[in-house]
């Protein structure tokens, strides 16, 4: 078999899994001509929560990021986790708006799209694999790893035979709660390479402790790629080390080949930058927890659900939520925990321990057990569902979500203009997402003096970092004006 590709997550899961997604383009650039120089297989640098994060939280354009990693590490294939029909966001779109922006994104420089469906509902999919396929990009179609008495090795590697049918170029196995055990990670690679025949990625978390050694086991199956990040924003919550996975690896005919001296500037470089980011950051979601073989939390939801828990008084509360969340999710359908599904579940279960189960049920968690989210792995509790039929103008959907919705992109352009802001394509699918972020981002500055604090660009300034590149050290001014 041939040498394994390693993918590189530090620029988005990385920090999302470890950070609250809140590293900055600025923090980012400095290091992405050495990621480039090195020979990861792809660079995952956008997509996910950086969209949200960006807008919300940063005051940066999303495309201005993915423009100007790209620039900064032209030779490496840059990828993105696209969430299916709900793009970035936690409801469906219609499809010219996933159309235009998958079409936008790929202009940007968007070279790989993983894509997937909270339900592993194959019909949320379809939008984005063709428009992927007609932007001339890479479909990586994603199958959602979780454990249920619904999800078994037949049904996974049914659903990638379906995905490949759809036009996918690749699967990816999408395992965003870090629970794959490596005996099941080694025989659902070896079934989908026999049955499905096109290049396979196994991404996971080592958040129960398995990411290292499931890699290892998946590589022995034949798996195509792994992916890794650096520390400190790897292992926990997050993707295992790259330095960790060479060293497992050592002496293995797959084992590949990376710069020993660049991986420790990394190394020094993100330590500091995972400094600036303390705020963010917690020993809990760094370490070893065996717990999430059973609550099944995603790593990149580990580190917002704590600060969010912080933000509502509930820190003493937070095991209660999380025991709370296989009976939720059991509850409606075993749906697999992540974006929008992990959010929903945990809001609900946080509402449970609140004011006691079903007592407030959140619209979302109606909305999944009503099929707007799609089909649901399983049936919903006859109970629950019985509940949210009670619910004003409540009825059972049976189709794909997104038939149902009337075409977007004329009254977005109308919208915007109506506004005085952009009308492009970039401009229109993130006022469809994200109206009042979007709109912030382009109001003139308030001239206020604010103390910076982690994970805010402060406004006029001018960041000098030193990195030692190909033996050679250099400064890197980075201007950090929003």
């Amino acid at each position: 078999m041939s040498i394994v590709a390693f993918n590189n997550t530090v620029l988005r899961d990385g920090h999302q899994s470890l950070a609250a997604t809140r590293m900055t383009t600025a923090q980012m650039l400095p290091a992405a001509p050495i990621l480039d120089s090195m020979g990861f297989a792809g660079l995952e640098t956008w997509g996910g929560a950086t969209i949200d994060s960006c807008l919300r939280f940063l005051r940066e354009n999303p495309f201005d990021r993915l423009r100007a990693l790209k620039k900064a590490a032209p030779r490496t294939p840059q990828i993105m986790l696209l969430r299916g029909q709900n793009i970035v966001q936690y409801t469906s779109f219609p499809d010219d708006v996933v159309e235009t922006f998958v079409k936008a994104n790929a202009a940007a420089g968007q070279d790989i799209f993983r894509i997937f469906d909270a339900l592993n509902d194959t019909r949320n999919l379809a939008t984005a694999i063709k428009a992927v396929r007609a932007a001339g990009r890479h479909a990586r179609g994603e199958v959602c790893y979780t454990t249920s008495p619904v999800h078994t090795i037949p049904a996974f590697v049914q659903m990638a035979i379906e995905l490949e049918k759809m036009g996918c170029h690749s699967i990816g196995i999408k395992d965003m709660s870090g629970v794959i055990a490596p005996r099941i990670a080694y025989d659902l690679v070896k079934e989908l390479k026999r049955r499905v025949g096109l290049p396979v990625t196994l991404h996971t978390h080592d958040t129960a402790g398995l990411g290292a050694t499931a890699y290892y086991a998946a590589i022995d199956a034949g798996v195509d790629a792994v992916e890794v990040s650096i520390t400190p924003f790897a292992n926990g919550t997050a993707q295992p080390d790259t330095v960790r996975m060479l060293a497992m690896l050592e002496n293995h005919p797959r084992c590949p080949k990376f710069d020993a001296t660049k991986l420790l500037q990394l190394r020094e470089y993100f330590t500091n930058v995972y400094k600036e980011l303390e705020k963010f950051t917690s020993p809990a979601n760094e370490r070893v927890d065996s717990d999430t073989l059973c609550y099944q939390v995603p790593g990149g939801m580990l580190s917002n659900f704590r600060t969010q828990m912080k933000e509502q008084g509930m820190t003493d509360k937070f095991a209660q939520v999380l025991a709370e969340i296989p009976y939720v999710r059991a509850c409606l359908g075993w749906i697999p925990l992540v974006t929008p599904t992990s959010q929903i579940v945990g809001t609900q279960a946080m509402l449970n321990v609140k004011f006691g189960r079903w007592k407030n049920f959140s619209q979302p968690a109606i909305d999944i057990a009503l099929g707007k989210y799609g089909q649901t792995p399983g049936p919903i509790d006859p109970a629950v569902l019985d509940l949210a039929l009670k619910k004003p103008g409540a009825k059972l959907i049976d189709h794909r979500p997104a038939d149902a919705l009337a075409p977007r992109m004329p009254k977005l352009r109308e919208e915007l203009a109506a506004a005085g802001l952009p009308t492009d394509d970039e401009a229109c699918v993130l006022h469809a997402m994200f109206p009042q972020e979007f709109a912030a981002l382009h109001k003139p500055p308030v001239a206020v003096a604010k103390p910076a604090s982690p994970g805010v660009v402060p406004a006029n300034s001018v960041t000098r970092y030193a990195l030692t590149v190909d033996g050679r050290r250099t400064e890197v001014l980075v201007d950090e004006l929003n």
